[in-house]
């Protein structure tokens, strides 16, 4: 018998986070009501820059132990421009998450969503449905904590020092022909494209015969290579040519806000930090301190990301069930989008968390 009881660590952590979570935390159980036999049990943990101001650490070790040890965490957002460490940089809890548990592919979905204002005039920027996955321990953010100012006067410098390595490569990369295969399954391209810049860096030549290598032991899914900036004319240009995007970290962290341009915003666009053994769900969004308390936050791409847990937690252990409360929530988005009744603000609307999350809910109702 399949597990049907799921240990959830939740953090809420700073400014929207706190609005949108409740809401998301909602949505799930009812998902997982509608198709019965299953318990998510979650538990949440004050985390982030507020956390820090208060207690002087950003992360507490207890709460890193429960995310060690749930099935899976959700985690809205963290972080506040105000409030940095003393060296000047960002709060960033998150990124000690996918570093102590190893969360090594970070999955970025572009898919839009019917009855919003989008970017792109073409019918098929309406109809946008590819992955990008990036490296998301090493590249160019391995050496985030380790900056230094070398020299002085003119001939004073700084480096930051970017590691792409065997294990790291081999490992995204079948992570990425795995999705590519699941897509090809439900009628998708099954195409891999690696995303570098091979012809200036020998570590993004390396990086691509590595990539070569696995795409070989892969025969039924097609491979091919981009340089990192055609790969960002042409997701301007014509994006739907695309299916499964690979890349490393700072590249990927770029593209895939390009990607949630091409959604809408950031309030559109969810994320997967999946790991072997762990996996942590968020928004892209930060925090939105301008419009904390005033009830404008966006729910929906945290309401997305939890979708992709469940889906996730369902392929984990071979459970339909949890798949289909995941399948539930997305289809229940996309009918409240479809029926032209919302529209966030950030889209130029004037729904916030509540009306977004209600008309969700009603959708729901109707599945």
């Amino acid at each position: 018998m399949s597990k049907q009881i799921f240990e959830i660590t939740v953090f809420p952590g700073d400014g929207i986070g706190i609005e949108i979570t409740p809401a998301c935390l909602a949505l799930i159980q009812a998902a997982i009501d509608k198709v019965g036999g299953l318990k998510l049990n979650f538990t949440s943990f004050e985390a982030g820059a507020n956390y820090y101001q208060q207690h002087g650490i950003a992360l507490p070790e207890q709460a890193m132990e429960h995310a060690k040890n749930s099935d899976a965490t959700l985690l809205a957002c963290m972080g506040m421009p105000s409030i940095r460490y003393p060296d000047g940089r960002e709060i960033a809890p998150q990124l000690e998450l996918r570093e102590t548990l190893d969360l090594f592919a970070g999955v970025r979905p572009v898919k839009t969503l019917p009855g919003i204002p989008l970017p792109l005039e073409d019918a098929r920027g309406k109809q946008l449905d590819f992955v990008l996955i990036r490296e998301s321990t090493e590249g160019l953010f391995a050496s985030r904590e380790s900056f230094g100012i070398n020299g002085s006067g003119s001939e004073e410098f700084a480096t930051d020092t970017q590691k792409i390595s065997r294990k790291g490569c081999e490992r995204l990369f079948e992570f990425a022909f795995s999705l590519a295969k699941q897509r090809k399954g439900l009628g998708y391209k099954g195409e891999v494209t690696c995303v570098d810049k091979a012809n200036v860096l020998g570590s993004f030549y390396y990086m691509r015969q590595i990539f070569d290598e696995v795409a070989a032991n892969h025969p039924s899914l097609a491979a091919s290579h981009i340089y990192v900036d055609a790969a960002a004319l042409q997701l301007v240009r014509q994006p739907w040519q695309f299916d499964v995007m690979v890349t490393e970290n700072m590249f990927g962290d770029i593209l895939s806000d390009l990607g949630a341009g091409l959604m809408g915003g950031m309030g559109m666009a969810p994320s997967a930090d999946i790991g072997e053994r762990h996996a942590v769900f968020q928004p892209c969004h930060g925090s939105a301190p301008d419009i904390i308390g005033q009830g404008k936050a966006n729910p929906t791409a945290m309401f997305m990301s939890a979708a992709m847990m469940l889906n996730w937690l369902g392929l984990q252990h071979q459970n339909s069930d949890i798949q289909q409360a995941g399948r539930f929530i997305d289809k229940a988005i996309e009918l409240a989008y479809a029926s032209g009744e919302i529209l966030p603000y950030e889209l130029g609307g004037s729904d916030g968390t509540e009306a977004i999350t209600h008309k969700v809910f009603s959708s729901l109702a109707l599945l």
